[in-house]
């Protein structure tokens, strides 16, 4: 009798956990490892789960693939370290376990770390050698990423007719970190060929059994959960898993009323655990009907606050033009306040704050922002960088943002802390900019990151970051796609200082409905041209901009002028081909963007005059 034959008839009982039962014996290295270099410690546990009551063990594999053996120098050994583990589990089962080939998932916080053709590339390799060498069905477990586990799954069904079980992982009770019902994921898992679906990791058993109060009984396949001991607790250095095995009895019978027919431990557990629970379970006999419980969440969108026409629209309709001016370095704004006021009474449409550009530490844009809206009337456009929060801090930061009124964002990645002036300062980048971005455009409609409701929805403008200063611009405008794919509204430049770029920029980005704000920065001396050509990322000067520059010597207000000069002679270049126009201002020099955001306005007066007169 097979697997699924045992699992029509009666609830199986499965092993707990493997890597945090190593590392609670003082192991803190590469877990898979020691299938090669100390086989005896891996049997034993499996023998410890059979004894303890496992109908069903996994291998020593969740984490024997390419990706993470590279971090331990280990990426060649990939074969002979699953090799082992099945021969290991196998010796272990002695024909008196089934023996599932455990293959973890890849992604996390920052999907883009890992790419879905690396996934694939890295899946296979793991795959053939758990099937050649001969398991009784295949693990995915703790996957966060639905698109990843999916992606897995179809690849796994393709290959084998074994039992498949394929396990999500939950930040959030009921509900995935992408936003999708728990009950709907296990149901897609289903229809792609997955013959037991369920959850692992993260949760408990308290929340792991309200996530599945509501989900049904699966049409073909069987329900699955692998709860953790509990929420870790950190002490000395360590992390420690307190539940009580006993807790796990009574859990096991509300598992068995959820409709689970394999149920088993994951981070923290023990052979005491899953003893608990073949005692709690001895008869085993499944049920086959169950009630589902519904719940809505309220997510409420804010009618009480008029929101501002998008900044998106505006360059789709009119000329829109927005200024930079990075809050101060130093304590006291009031420079800052008078060229904020000052460029507000010129006419701009948004002010843009840096999020401490080049690594820099400056006063909170947000806290700028807040004061700006409030005392000028003035409408703030915050930068937000991947480098100084981590996915915690991003998400309070967007609330506080919400929660402020402010509702125009530019996502951008951030200069590493390593080129300013703390280069010993850690740098986040939990999530990408592509990331960020989804995660906005997630928060519009109401939902965290891990999928839970947020009561309201957002009503964030979202600005992305594009850089057309590179060698290969049509491979710049991929990446506007893919943002674009993600959630973004509308571009941002980097400064653009050649007439020719300019053309060439809307040559390969006029087929995009994304409206583009083109970055023009005057120059204030020779001096700045030479740094912001060799030392600023994203930024080229032309040789004769250098040469305008240079001629110019030492003297302020001629670098000025000629600053200027090559400004205007940009906003010409871009003025018919572009609606958004983005000045950034040098050294809180407002002076000069001023007198830009003039002549813009001036321009554009000068065209509306003769298309009446031509009329």
């Amino acid at each position: 009798m097979g697997l699924l034959d045992e699992l029509k008839q009666r609830i199986l009982i499965a092993d707990g956990a493997m890597g945090t039962l190593l590392y609670s014996h003082g192991v803190d290295r590469c877990f898979e490892e020691l299938n090669l270099s100390n086989p005896d410690e891996i049997i034993h546990i499996h023998e410890a789960y059979i004894a303890a009551g496992a109908d069903v063990i996994q291998t020593n594999t969740y984490g024997a693939n390419y990706v993470k053996l590279a971090r331990y120098g280990l990426q060649d050994e990939v074969p002979a370290i699953n090799r082992a583990a099945v021969r290991l589990a196998k010796q272990a089962a002695n024909g008196g376990a089934y023996v599932l080939g455990t293959i973890g998932g890849l992604r996390t916080l920052n999907k883009s770390v890992v790419t879905l053709e690396e996934v694939k590339r890295t899946f296979r390799e793991q795959l053939f050698v758990l099937l050649a060498e001969g398991v009784d069905g295949v693990l995915l477990e703790t996957y966060y990423d639905l698109e990843e586990l999916e992606t897995v799954l179809a690849i796994a069904r393709k290959e084998t007719d074994l039992p498949i079980i394929a396990h999500v992982s939950l930040h959030e009770v009921g509900v995935l970190q992408d936003g999708t019902p728990l009950a709907d994921a296990l149901s897609r898992l289903e229809a792609l060929g997955a013959d037991v679906v369920g959850l692992n990791c993260r949760l408990g058993p308290h929340y792991m059994i309200q996530s599945l109060e509501e989900v049904p009984l699966p049409n073909r396949a069987f329900l699955s959960a692998y709860p953790n001991a509990s929420l870790p607790d950190y002490r000395d250095g360590r992390l420690v898993y307190e539940t009580n095995a006993e807790y796990f009895e009574e859990a096991a019978k509300a598992f068995r009323d959820q409709g689970v027919r394999l149920i088993g431990g994951c981070c923290g557990t023990t052979p005491k655990h899953i003893e608990a629970m073949a005692k709690a379970l001895a008869d085993r006999t499944p049920v086959t009907e169950k009630t589902v419980k519904r719940r809505t969440a309220s997510v409420s969108v804010q009618a009480d606050r008029p929101a501002p026409t998008p900044l998106p629209e505006l360059a789709r309709t009119r000329r829109s033009v927005i200024v930079e001016l990075d809050p101060p370095k130093q304590l006291g704004i009031d420079k800052f306040l008078a060229g904020a006021k000052a460029l507000h009474d010129a006419g701009i449409d948004a002010l843009t704050l840096a999020d401490n550009s080049l690594a820099t530490p400056r006063i909170s844009n947000a806290a700028v922002a807040t004061i700006v809206k409030e005392r000028l009337g003035v409408r703030p456009l915050v930068h937000i960088t991947c480098r100084d929060r981590n996915l915690i801090g991003l998400q309070s930061h967007l609330m506080g943002l919400h929660t402020l009124g402010i509702t125009d964002v530019l996502a951008i990645t951030g200069d590493p802390s390593k080129i300013g002036d703390f280069p010993g300062a850690t740098s986040v980048y939990d999530v990408s900019s592509f990331d960020l971005i989804r995660l906005i455009s997630q928060f519009n409609e109401g939902l965290s990151y891990s999928g839970k409701p947020l009561g309201q929805k957002t009503n964030f403008s979202i600005g992305a970051a594009f850089n057309p200063n590179v060698r290969h611009l049509d491979k710049a405008v991929e990446r506007m796609e893919k943002k674009i794919q993600c959630g973004a509204h509308y571009f941002l430049t980097q400064p653009v200082y050649s007439e020719e770029k300019i053309v060439q920029i809307y040559e390969t980005t006029k087929h995009l409905a994304t409206p583009i704000y083109i970055g023009i920065m005057p120059l204030v001396s020779a001096r700045n041209a030479e740094f912001l050509h060799h030392e600023v990322p994203g930024i080229t000067l032309s040789d004769e901009i250098r040469a305008r520059m240079a001629a110019c010597g030492s003297d302020p207000v001629e670098a000025a002028r000629e600053g200027i000069a090559i400004a205007k002679s940009l906003i010409d270049a871009a003025f018919d081909l572009f609606n958004g126009i983005y000045l950034i201002t040098p050294f809180l020099r407002y002076d000069m963007t001023v007198e830009l955001v003039r002549y813009i306005h001036e321009k554009e007066a000068a065209a509306k005059e003769r298309k009446v007169v031509h009329g």
